[in-house]
């Protein structure tokens, strides 16, 4: 990859490989137990490519469902930085539980969503719209 905090590439393929239809795998560089945010924005980034490819090819009205997975895990990747790493704007703090994947907005986690601020769900919801 071309960013800075990104693995360098190892192989690229555009041989279907189960449900890919394309793969790129990354040489890491350093240990992966502890990542930057800026290290997670450029694997985001680079995730997105394949999508981004096919819109500069085809164009927006020949997109095609090969980056599904890549969406699902830059989702996942973007809303753990919001509610689980503190990386947002929201401030330094974890909104959901490492074990569980339950999120936790205020009040008892055992009383269920209705004890959820609706303020601060929205406002990961507005983290997650880069």
């Amino acid at each position: 990859s071309v960013l800075k905090s990104h693995d360098e590439v190892e192989k690229i393929t555009l041989t279907p490989r189960g449900g890919a239809k394309g793969l790129t795998w990354f040489t890491p560089t350093e240990d992966q137990s502890l990542l930057s945010r800026s290290a997670l924005l450029a694997r985001i980034i680079t995730t997105l490519g394949g999508r981004a490819a096919e819109q500069v090819v085809f164009g927006d009205p020949e997109v095609t469902t090969g980056a599904s997975s890549d969406l699902q895990q830059v989702t996942n990747l973007a809303r753990q930085m919001v509610t689980r790493f503190g990386m947002s704007n929201i401030g330094p703090i974890a909104l959901e539980d490492e074990n569980t994947g339950q999120i936790f907005l205020g009040g008892n986690m055992s009383q269920g969503s209705e004890a959820f601020a609706e303020n601060i769900a929205d406002r990961i919801d507005d983290e997650n719209d880069y």
